[in-house]
């Protein structure tokens, strides 16, 4: 199995990534049950506040890689994520994101136990250490991702609604469309910055364990119309669907399901 060839199901999906990426199966893997009860207040955070400063500008365009959609947010200059766990500075590379079938699953890491309908990932590598996203990964500190859980609701997001408007023109595998109404990733994330981290990995292959994750506790409420855009995408090309009138098997369920904290520490900044 190559890096193309994994996927969601039996046969290529979570339980069976060890075996062809093998830092899957290591002990500081992603995502995690956030128990609670388990987090620990950590004051030093709140000292070091967490800082990120985005132009709309760098979002350039939306591809559907046939695991989900991702913004591609390289075409500007001047992002910047740091503070918090953080001890470098970081920038934006592209933001993605997974849900379920229905809005009762989705998102990759739980809460006491229950899931999201979905979650957003924006995903930064430290630029003040390594030259580039590829460097980065392959150091512990190499990246850092903002986790933003999606609620649904009756309200309709409005910046996600932007990406809404594209989907389709990327509904099949590889379809890419350019961004030309301005996404501004600081609107996707929720106005109470309280979060919880700890140190993991990329929850897609090859898994590597390089994160530092920093989830936030507020979701952000989107539509079920919205998300049903999201689970209206197909994860085939257009060559290989084009004798079907549907387009293929539906894009749900591109989630990995937690795996076991350890002996890591989760902490938290800020109470709900």
């Amino acid at each position: 199995m190559t890096t193309d060839e994994w996927g969601y199901e039996e046969f290529n999906g979570p339980s069976v990534w060890p075996k062809f990426f093998p830092q899957a199966g290591g002990l500081l893997q992603s995502p995690v049950n956030i128990e609670t009860s388990k987090s620990t207040n950590d004051m030093t955070l709140k000292c070091k506040p967490l800082y990120w400063n985005y132009c709309p500008e760098m979002c350039t365009k939306i591809i559907n890689t046939g695991y989900g959609w991702k913004v591609d947010a390289t075409g500007g200059e001047g992002s910047e994520l740091s503070g918090g766990p953080l001890g470098h500075k970081y920038k934006l590379e592209q933001f993605h994101c997974h849900w379920g079938c229905s809005s009762a699953k989705g998102s990759e890491h739980t809460v006491d136990g229950i899931p999201y309908a979905g979650e957003l990932h924006l995903v930064h590598w430290n630029c003040d250490k390594y030259n580039s996203f590829a460097e980065a990964i392959a150091h512990p500190d190499g990246l850092a991702v903002l986790g933003v859980f999606l609620q649904a609701g009756t309200e309709s997001h409005d910046e996600l609604e932007k990406i809404v408007s594209l989907i389709p023109q990327v509904a099949l595998r590889n379809q890419t469309a350019e961004i030309t109404n301005s996404i501004d990733p600081t609107n996707l994330l929720p106005e109470d910055a309280t979060y919880w981290t700890y140190h993991g990995s990329l929850t897609t292959p090859p898994c590597s364990e390089c994160v530092t994750w920093i989830m936030f506790k507020s979701p952000l409420e989107v539509s079920e119309r919205q998300l049903n855009a999201f689970r209206s995408m197909r994860t085939w090309t257009p060559e290989e669907c084009c004798s079907e009138a549907h387009g293929g098997p539906p894009l749900v369920n591109n989630y990995r399901p937690p795996l076991p904290l350890g002996n890591r520490v989760l902490r938290e900044c800020g109470a709900m």
